[in-house]
């Protein structure tokens, strides 16, 4: 992981040009104003990941990015299984991910790019810019580029094959690999092939002792407003108040009973709860409460992955080369999202299996004048709910490129059209009809057989009653009738084309050498469109799918020149004007400049002006709708926890995000210690009118402390909170500040010592995040340093995140080590952590008892043998990440959210929760 012209696989290139992503005009990245940070090829090969998107999220200046494993439960959004790039912590919708310096269409309808559809064994390097590159290459390139670097000239046959699995004997997985390169007409032909097979077995619990804690944020239910105690309580021994896994009666003089096999009845020893704490409690039987629903998420996912590759290409000429390129990639992937607790569930004094299976119960009923009793129940034996995802990306592209001669100097241009398609079919399961369910708890006595009660009044609805009480089991008949004979699904296509043409070259001589140009324009649309049965448009658990449907268009044109002004001066500059269908014209730029007074020191800056236009979700989002939970406060119609719909819509008036981020840094290498290079760069970003929407427990917040303009998206419905909505709006800024540290080091060790054998390289990178204030116009909150993962919304970043890779090179062996990891850090910055003599806790400034959440350090290893068998070459590499096994540092989620104890007991985006992995590769050469 180093500065561009450190990476030895590119200097070895010695006949190639380097194209950069932070620029348009072939240079190399040693000269480039943008920081740029690579991957080659050695530490790809080191670690051998089975996701190259796992292993690119671990870049300090990355920061949470959705993958396969933290996206379960995005079962509505089709997000499920979804592996993107977050740069910055500023969300993965403002980096711009290329393959080749071309764009690549969105797996999902919120513009991501699944990098797993990339062919991996193609990846050559990885560069990486970290900072705006919207003139450059057009909008999203806020955070800065991620471009996959392909192989494009591999020739002869290479077959891999790679097998993963956790030191707790789960979570295997496999991959193989076959890539062909063959050339033909006196090497102007060449033709590349490559397909790929990946296959993960899920992991659908998650199955390890640290997340058996009861480990929450909750409500302090002993805080008021005048007894200096903290709002917020952080610790474990907490579980629900409101449901056991077989039912509990949560109100009336039987309060306490709960359900248990047939018969048998217990009574809940509750610890302290109140409405203020609602839906939690403290102590008391809070394993009985999490029983049957705690890390009932998926850990890992099932996946299945098969991608093909195909390049022709053909030089008519030394001067013209066309090419052709088509890919496919299809994901399949199943996921469960929780085992999900249902409240207030109404069961009749006349309910035929509380009249056959809980006499007692029943008898105490009608002692106390009981018509009916309200429960809670975690539905423990109902099959859990999720998702079974399928996605096919199909990609194609033609162009042409080709250089010629132009005032003596040497141009290039390159041209291409490019359209991409994903097919999504979206498909829950086990997720019932409301309306199905309500009808089948209702069951009663007819004839001495247990019949729901509309049946007796429509006998041929078809109702099948279902047991709610209990831990018995629900019969498969009642199962089929509520879950219906298919499920919630949507087909969803989105289709990117891309029409672009660029040129660069040399136009004359300057004191500091010569001075360059590089142009173009592009054409680009986005659309989507889909399919949805109407029976699954409304009604049932989950889903709720509805039909999104838009599409928008963009014309734009850049320029961009390289001035070296003087000797170790260099002045870069580029523009680029953009008009959107939606919103219309748009102009960014950026200036940039490199200054080396002597040999050993380089200085570099840049200032920019970037943007993010709306992508389709936000602009065309029809109304996806999920089951949540909120806490409702005390001033509200209803106080406590509430169940509800959460709707999120789109909106078709959003202009784009404007950004302005500048860098200034130095890369010094001292010529009295060759091999040695390191660089500084500090970074400011500053977003303006900010696409962003709130989470239904802020709305619900803003609205009841005084903001009543956010009053409007919560809706009761007979008393009853029925829907919350959500929508983006540009209301929102962000200002960010940090810098990077880099340095490399490479030597043979004979250098040292004549005695010494070998080679050793390190790498090592970190990223200081001073502040990332989010002001969403009710007050600013800084997410720097907050480690409590989606507890801030995905935008957090660790205060302190490195890596550092060494390896030691003696062949045929290389070892290769690597220390990666994070600082301490706070479940907010806007948190006051306190345990007596509190101050007032407001929605903008709570207190906590606990506001600390430890850092994190891994330790990976790998060991390589280069294999040499016949004269092919080949590999063998052994990789263990996570070498110590270390658990992930407990994290309170909550204390809204139904999914909250189903979840993992920690920030599953930012700590490991596999434990120790092993895998082990295989690559042979013809």
């Amino acid at each position: 992981m180093t500065d561009a012209p450190q990476d030895e696989a590119d200097e070895e290139k010695v006949d190639s040009d380097i194209v950069v992503t932070g620029s348009r005009i072939v240079r190399d990245g040693y000269s480039a104003p943008t920081p740029v940070t690579v991957l080659g090829a050695a530490d790809i090969q080191a670690q051998k990941p089975a996701n190259i998107s796992d292993f690119v999220n671990q870049l300090p200046s990355i920061g949470q990015g959705s993958t396969s494993g933290n996206s379960s439960g995005s079962l509505s959004n089709g997000i499920a299984g979804i592996n993107s790039v977050n740069l910055r912590g500023l969300g993965a919708g403002r980096t711009l991910v290329l393959l080749n310096g071309q764009r690549s269409v969105a797996s999902a309808v919120n513009g991501v790019v699944d990098i797993n559809t990339f062919p991996q064994d193609l990846v050559e390097r990885v560069e990486v810019v970290t900072g705006g590159a919207s003139a450059q290459y057009g909008s999203d390139a806020v955070g800065g580029v991620v471009n996959f670097i392909l192989d494009e000239r591999f020739k002869g046959l290479k077959l891999s094959a790679d097998q993963g699995i956790s030191t707790y004997g789960d979570g295997r997985n496999y991959r193989l690999a076959a890539t062909v390169g063959v050339s033909g007409f006196d090497d102007r032909l060449h033709v590349l092939l490559s397909g790929e097979y990946f296959r993960q077995e899920g992991v659908d619990t998650i199955a390890r002792d640290w997340n058996d804690n009861g480990y929450f944020q909750i409500n302090n239910p002993a805080y008021t407003a005048t007894n200096g105690l903290p709002q917020r309580l952080v610790g474990s021994g907490f579980g629900p108040a409101g449901y056991t896994k077989g039912g509990l009666v949560t109100a009336g003089p039987l309060r306490g009973t709960y359900f248990l096999g047939d018969g048998q009845t217990g009574q809940l020893t509750f610890g302290t709860t109140n409405t203020t704490s609602s839906p939690w409690m403290i102590g008391g039987d809070w394993r009985t409460t999490l029983e049957g629903h705690v890390g009932t998420n998926s850990l890992i996912p099932h996946e299945e992955r098969i991608s093909f590759f195909d390049r022709i290409a053909f030089d008519v000429s030394d001067a013209l080369q066309v090419y052709g390129q088509a890919s496919y990639n299809r994901y399949r992937g199943q996921s469960f999202y929780q085992q999900t607790p249902s409240t207030n569930v109404t069961i009749r004094s006349d309910n035929a299996y509380l009249l056959s299976q809980y006499p007692a119960v029943a008898a105490a009923m009608r002692a106390n004048g009981l018509a009916s009793i309200a429960i809670g129940t975690s539905n423990f034996g109902f099959p859990v709910p999720g998702s079974d995802n399928t996605r096919e990306v199909y990609r194609y592209v033609l162009g042409a490129k080709g250089k010629f001669q132009l005032f003596g100097q040497r141009w290039t241009w390159d041209s291409y059209y490019q359209h991409g398609a994903t097919k999504s079919h979206e498909e829950l399961t086990n997720t019932w009809n409301n309306a199905r369910m309500a009808l089948a708890q209702d069951a009663v006595l007819s004839g001495g057989q247990i019949v729901c009660r509309s049946t007796l009044t429509n006998p041929t609805n078809g109702c099948v009653p279902i047991d709610r009480l209990g831990t018995g089991g629900v019969s498969a008949a009642a199962l089929n009738y509520i879950y219906g004979t298919a499920q919630p699904q949507r087909d969803q296509t989105i289709q990117q084309d891309v029409a672009a043409a660029s040129v660069n070259g040399a136009l004359f001589k300057l004191p500091g050498g010569v001075a360059a140009i590089a142009f173009g324009g592009e054409w680009r649309k986005e659309q989507i469109d889909g399919t949805v049965d109407p029976q699954f448009s409304s009604g049932w658990l989950y889903g709720n799918y509805l039909v999104n449907r838009g599409e928008y268009s963009v014309k734009e044109g850049f320029v961009e020149v390289d001035l070296p002004v003087l000797p170790g001066l260099n002045l870069n500059g580029a523009g680029r004007y953009t008009d959107y269908s939606t919103s219309g014209t748009v102009q960014t730029w950026k200036v940039g400049a490199t200054w080396q007074p002597i040999p050993d020191i380089k200085f570099r800056g840049t200032y920019s002006r970037d943007i993010r236009a709306p992508n389709l979700q936000e602009l065309f989002a029809a109304g996806t709708a999920r089951t949540n939970t909120v806490i409702l406060p005390s001033n509200a119609p209803l106080t406590g926890s509430q169940q509800f719909l959460e709707t999120t819509i789109g909106n078709t008036s959003l202009d784009p995000e404007r950004a302005k981020t500048w860098t200034l840094g130095a890369v010094f290498s001292p010529g009295f210690v060759p091999g040695f290079t390191t660089s500084f760069d500090y970074f400011d970003i500053t977003i303006d009118d900010a696409i962003g929407s709130i989470t239904s427990q802020n709305t619900v917040d803003f609205c009841y402390t005084g903001s009543n303009q956010y009053c409007s998206n919560i809706v009761y419905t007979g008393g009853a909170l029925q829907r919350i909505i959500i929508q983006p709006f540009n209301f929102a800024s962000q200002h960010e500040r940090g810098f990077d540290i880099e340095a490399s080091y490479r030597t043979d060790l004979s250098a040292i010592s004549g005695s010494l054998p070998g080679r050793i390289s390190i790498h090592g990178a970190a990223t200081h995040y001073i502040s990332n204030v989010i002001d969403n116009g009710i007050f600013p909150i800084d997410y720097a340093g907050v480690n409590g993962g989606s507890l801030s919304g995905g935008f957090s970043v660790p205060k302190w995140r490195y890596r550092v890779s060494a390896f030691y090179e003696l062949d045929p062996v290389s070892l290769n080590l690597v220390a990666r990891g994070f600082g301490n850090g706070v479940y907010g910055n806007d948190y006051v952590e306190c345990t007596s003599g509190c101050p007032a806790s407001t929605t903008q400034y709570r207190t906590i008892n606990e506001n600390h959440i430890p850092g994190m350090m891994y330790l990976d290893a790998s060991l390589g043998v280069k294999l040499n068998a016949g004269g092919h070459q080949g590999s063998l590499n052994f990789i263990v990440n996570n070498l110590t096994n270390r658990d992930p540092v407990l994290v309170g989620n909550g204390p809204d959210g139904n999914n909250v104890p189903a979840y993992a007991q920690t920030a599953r985006s930012m700590y490991d929760v596999i434990g120790r992995t092993f895998r082990v590769a295989f690559t042979i050469k013809f």
